[in-house]
């Protein structure tokens, strides 16, 4: 006869992790920019790609990931800050083509979008 300890009686549950918070949430416009700037330097050094998930802000750090959410859709994406801009007043934030595509920004160039802080880069 085996005898199991109590503590052995159950599996092992994992709990789900808790969701990860942003450090900041707000609402403004967002546009995008594509192939037309495919291939350009952006402002911190990389060539742009018009497929990759990057977007410009004015003041975020390089690096900073933001979680860029279309407010009719609720479809969102992820980014990486890579360039500056918009400079079109009344834009918070100009996203790749990719970005733009995926949260239903293509045809009306300009949306309006939550954008959520998800992480700094680490100095």
């Amino acid at each position: 006869m085996f005898l199991i300890p109590v503590a052995m009686e159950a599996p092992l549950v994992a709990r789900q992790s808790e969701p990860v918070k942003p450090l900041k949430v707000w609402v403004g416009n967002a546009s995008w920019y594509g192939p037309e700037f495919h291939g350009r330097k952006t402002a911190n050094g990389e060539k742009f790609d018009c497929e990759a998930l990057t977007a410009a802000h004015p003041t975020l750090p390089f690096g900073a990931l933001v979680r860029v959410v279309n407010v009719q859709t609720g479809s969102f994406e992820l980014v990486r800050i890579n360039d500056r801009g918009p400079y079109q007043e009344g834009r918070e934030i100009d996203v790749s083509y990719r970005v733009a595509r995926k949260i239903g920004l293509i045809h009306p160039g300009v949306g309006r979008v939550r954008l959520e802080l998800m992480a700094l880069p680490q100095r």
